[in-house]
């Protein structure tokens, strides 16, 4: 079953790599079972302030672990996010998005499953990988990649794995390979499971956007949902007019442009949110049958945020809040007392946390902060003055975008498009709407904000192992 990696680049090219496995006891190592949602914005669980949405394991994951309030990605887009979960660097750096050809070769070596297949984890993917590599099920022990099936315009796209004679739902099928893993996990090692569910993202080419399961029909039935905040004409008019004409408008009119799209699609999406909390609760069960609980620890996020119908949008990729921001909750069941943390932080301190989890030595050239400090309630390594965010890849219906965020301000700009550049004070204006860019008493921060913005680009372009460019072997859309 063993199918580790073929080849190892070596420390000469790698700089922070080691070429020995290392010594460690590995029954004393703990079991990590990550866990990515698809297009889950930071606010749709019941344990960050919905009220509606039903979520309770996630919830009990918050509040008996470590809650992390101002996660952030940073790209919004799945692909880049993905590349950079796995590998532990800025889209920048690692230079994948859709339409770039495969992630290198490096890039893949240096991901956090390589590294701890070659320390004596046992690794295990199941569910959308997002990230195109002719060899990605190699670099673990056991994987089976597949999304939602874009050939079929309908239910069927995320109604086509069986389990036995039974078809079932994507969720249920990932939920179900979970299991499977941990009852057949070799005892003498540890391992580290990935679990990458394709719900609650909706299917683009489909009249139904959002597919649930039977058990969930009832859920929500009775409640309304509330209009979105921004969800006036004026928030729509602020944006630039590509973006009014892009692919976030475009999503908006299939999901969210009449009262009973909107409340049919949100609902839709909190159904199937609720279902993979159903699967969380299945697995956390499994574990205290397997006497597994006490020594594994549970990471869950998401791989970029989600508008629904704020400023009459659909879907991700720009540079407010709503796109940026996840839920980030760290489970570990040795520590005892519950914790919320203020820092700022991003998904590449995912990937450096699990190899930190793992007594796994980072590599250099990872360019996230361990999170495991905070989970253990002592002074992180660094606390983040300010995060760049990016967008990069160039396509004229999602306008490319950068900029920076400190816990006060928020600067970005749109990079191949003639529009002014936008700041926003996020203590006194949380929700952007007021455009401070123009105003002359905010210059001095513009421009300090500006020079960060350069500064950190200029940083991660340097960083860069290859910057060769490969054609792409497809023009997958389905972001």
């Amino acid at each position: 079953m063993e199918k580790l990696p073929l080849i190892f680049i070596g420390c000469s090219v790698l700089a922070g790599c080691t070429s020995a496995r290392q010594e460690i006891d590995q029954n004393k190592r703990p079991n990590i079972i990550f866990i990515l949602t698809d297009d889950q914005r930071w606010d749709a669980l019941g344990y960050a302030g919905n009220k509606i949405i039903q979520t309770p394991e996630m919830d009990r994951l918050a509040g008996e672990g470590t809650w992390f309030k101002n996660a952030f990605v940073t790209t919004p887009i799945s692909a880049a996010s993905r590349a950079s979960i796995l590998t532990g660097m800025y889209e920048r750096t690692h230079g994948y998005t859709f339409q770039q050809g495969p992630l290198k070769e490096p890039y893949i070596q240096l991901s956090y499953p390589v590294l701890l297949g070659l320390n004596g984890y046992h690794t295990g993917f199941f569910g959308k990988l997002g990230v195109t590599y002719k060899d990605a099920e190699k670099i673990f022990n056991e994987a089976d990649i597949y999304d939602r099936n874009g050939n079929h315009p309908n239910r069927i796209g995320y109604f086509y794995k069986t389990i036995g004679t039974d078809t079932v739902h994507l969720t249920r099928y990932t939920g179900f390979q979970a299991q499977q893993f941990i009852l057949n996990a070799p005892e003498d090692k540890p391992f580290c499971l990935s679990l990458s569910f394709s719900a609650p993202h909706a299917h683009d080419n489909a009249p139904e956007q959002y597919f649930w399961q039977e058990k969930t029909d009832h859920l929500y039935n009775d409640i309304t949902i509330p209009p979105p905040v921004l969800g006036e004409d004026k928030y729509f008019n602020a944006l630039p007019q590509e973006v009014r004409d892009g692919f976030n408008r475009l999503r908006w009119t299939w999901r969210f442009d009449t009262p009973e799209k909107y409340q049919n699609s949100v609902k839709g999406y909190y159904r199937m949110i609720s279902e993979i909390d159903d699967e969380i609760g299945e697995l956390r069960k499994l574990l205290e049958e397997r006497g597994l609980a006490g020594n594994t620890i549970i990471i869950f996020t998401s791989d970029n945020g989600y508008y629904l119908g704020e400023r009459q949008l659909a879907g991700k990729w720009l540079m407010h809040e709503t796109s940026l921001r996840v839920p980030l909750i760290i489970y570990d069941p040795g520590e005892k007392k519950h914790l919320e943390v203020d820092d700022m932080v991003l998904n590449i301190d995912v990937t450096k946390t699990i190899l930190d989890i793992a007594g796994v030595k980072v590599p250099e050239e990872y360019q996230g902060i361990s999170l495991l400090p905070y989970v253990r309630n002592r002074k992180p390594e660094r606390v983040r003055e300010a995060l760049l965010f990016e967008h990069l890849w160039k396509l004229p219906e999602i306008p490319s975008s950068e900029g920076i965020r400190t816990s006060k301000w928020k600067y970005f700009r749109y990079r191949f498009i003639e529009t002014p550049e936008e700041l926003y004070d996020l203590v006194n204006d949380p929700l952007e709407t007021a455009n401070l860019a123009q105003d002359p008493a905010n210059r001095k921060v513009l421009e300090q904000l500006r020079k960060k913005c350069d500064a950190q680009i200029k940083k991660y372009t340097k960083a860069k192992i290859v910057s060769d460019y490969t054609p792409p072997e497809d023009l997958d859309m389905s972001f």
